[in-house]
């Protein structure tokens, strides 16, 4: 196997459990703004977590067994998803977000494999979806009025009152092992019923530090989330992302929608967009030169970027697209290219055009023989 060092940062080791670098980071902006979305919802830091941990409660005493440790949620990339899957990982149960683009029979095939019996879910998205779920549906607009004068003084003591090692320590979250399933992930079900992928603390919190060590993120960074959290990319990095570092994020739950893309990108003042080369397309005919002007990096995925779409986006706005590559089972990244504007050291060897760069650290790589399966010499052609 071969393993090869990329023009990046030193590599920030993720402090203790997921769950407990979220609080940490929700604390970090406790009165400033963490996150918004495309539906006029702002939340700081500390409304995100006492949200959550309100969230947490009213689930375990209406609708969540304490031995039920897999959860299903309908949502699209939005603050309420949010905060949906933070109060259930901070309760120690397995998230499973579900594709909302199949049929019915490919998400009953989810859901039986992944033995869920409760989804939870939206008025808005229902009747959006002409859905027939083998499985109980919450309809979480339903507990707008079930947090008790309880629910809502311990929400709000333990984000703006505790520290979090303790809030972590009385949710028991403090010592979550790494090899402890975080959430299930399900391909789209394209060669056949959907593939699901078991996916660790361990996994996530590796990959969110070698995205971590290419884009060298800073508190400045606002990180544009158009990828539904059933997408491994869209649930590592643009969920698990701003949660564990010290960024803000602003959602919009269609990636095909350009314009409001556009809109938002401009209003947040984002700096990082993750998308692939066909939203790249629509961007470049709907959206103005202004829109992605606060861009500083852009990585696509998912397929081949054309040197034609990348010619064509950097000529309107100013911003060359690079390429990564990653997959569902390996949470996601494998290997990226590094935008020049955070390399560290000559930004000459950090990229190459028409690759999907070099492997992240602490990934190794090789190439065997389609038939034979034996190693392929350096320089041949084979299978990754």
């Amino acid at each position: 196997m071969q393993a090869v060092k990329l023009n990046m940062g030193e590599r920030r080791a993720v402090p203790a459990s997921l769950a407990e670098a979220a609080i940490r980071n929700c604390k970090r902006r406790l009165r400033s703004e963490k996150l918004r979305d495309s539906l006029g919802t702002k939340l700081s830091g500390g409304e995100l977590l006492a949200r959550a941990l309100v969230l947490r409660r009213i689930l375990r005493r209406q609708v969540l067994a304490l031995e039920e440790p897999r959860v299903g949620i309908l949502l699209p990339p939005l603050v309420a998803a949010v905060v949906t899957n933070l109060a259930l990982t901070l309760d120690n149960r397995v998230t499973v977000n579900l594709n909302y683009s199949l049929t019915s029979e490919l998400l009953n095939s989810s859901i039986r494999q992944s033995g869920v019996t409760h989804v939870l879910t939206s008025r808005r998205v229902l009747d959006r979806l002409a859905l027939d779920l083998d499985a109980e549906l919450v309809i979480l607009e339903d507990f707008r009025d079930a947090a008790t004068w309880k629910d809502k003084v311990i929400g709000g003591l333990m984000a703006y009152a505790l520290p979090a090692r303790v809030i972590a320590r009385t949710l028991g979250v403090h010592d979550v092992a790494d090899d402890d399933v975080i959430s299930i992930m399900f391909t789209s079900g394209t060669t056949g019923d959907p593939k699901g992928a078991v996916l660790t603390h361990g996994n996530l919190k590796f990959n969110l530090e070698s995205v971590d060590a290419i884009i060298r993120l800073d508190a400045h960074d606002v990180l544009i989330g158009v990828l539904p959290f059933f997408h491994s990319f869209g649930y590592s990095i643009t969920l698990w992302g701003p949660l564990v570092f010290d960024v803000r994020v602003a959602y919009h739950f269609n990636p095909l929608e350009a314009q409001s893309v556009g809109a938002l990108t401009r209003e947040a003042g984002g700096t990082i967009l993750l998308a692939t080369p066909m939203f790249l397309r629509a961007y470049e005919r709907r959206c103005d030169p202004d829109d992605f002007s606060t861009l500083d990096v852009l990585i696509t995925g998912a397929e081949r970027l054309p040197p034609t779409v990348a010619d064509a986006f950097e000529a309107r706005f100013g911003i060359r697209p690079i390429e990564g590559y990653g997959t569902t089972e390996t949470s996601p990244l494998i290997s990226a290219n590094v935008p020049a504007s955070r390399a560290v050291g000559d930004p000459a060897l950090s990229a190459r055009e028409g690759s999907v760069g070099k492997p992240v650290p602490g990934v190794c790589v090789k190439l065997v023989d389609p038939e034979s399966g034996e190693d392929v010499p350096e320089g041949g052609r084979g299978i990754l």
